[in-house]
């Protein structure tokens, strides 16, 4: 997992609660890296595991919500740190539909070490999007806030349902997005 994730992370932490319960979580957890990441390092991501559960037990915030406000709050992070990839794009649908075939692409170019989630995706159905996660990680959740996160970027009305399927390790999840309208 790419260093800029922690770092995201951490500075979720500090904002959200405070830099005394993000010290708290890297002191908490048993990380090879001791709390100090690199944008561009690739890391264990157990050690994101261990930072979120810390978290948990800390504040009392289930995990499943933790993850998804992390995933929201990165998308927010990404469109600012990388605005090419937001560039032309005019909706939750046409961020995702291009998010593995060619922002992707573009990540794997500058982190070629970069173990990347597979997302496929189905637009068949008018005003609707099938979008399937796939990780040797367990952050369906994560995906689910970075969905909610696009979606309140562009300020659209989408209603999304999930199920999780079944995997040995990881994570494998359908997200169906349903247009509700235009936001007022």
């Amino acid at each position: 997992m790419k260093g800029v994730v922690f770092q995201e992370f951490i500075e979720m932490v500090e904002t959200t609660f405070s830099a005394e319960m993000a010290d708290q979580i890297i002191e908490a957890s048993d990380l090879s890296t001791g709390g100090a990441y690199t944008s561009v390092g690739t890391y264990d991501h157990d050690e994101m595991v261990q930072l979120v559960v810390n978290l948990s037990a800390r504040t009392g915030i289930a995990l499943p919500t933790l993850l998804r406000a992390f995933g929201k709050h990165l998308l927010g992070r990404f469109a600012a740190m990388y605005p090419k990839h937001f560039a032309g794009r005019t909706s939750t649908f046409d961020l995702l539909e291009v998010l593995d075939n060619k922002i992707h692409v573009e990540v794997r170019k500058l982190y070629p070490d970069a173990e990347l989630p597979v997302f496929d995706h189905d637009l068949s159905t008018p005003g609707a999007m099938a979008f399937v996660y796939r990780s040797k990680r367990p952050f369906a959740d994560l995906a689910d806030g970075l969905i909610a996160g696009c979606i309140a970027h562009f300020g659209e009305r989408i209603e999304v349902t999930r199920e999780d399927y079944p995997c040995q390790s990881g994570a494998h999840s359908r997200f169906v997005l349903q247009k509700l309208g235009d936001a007022a």
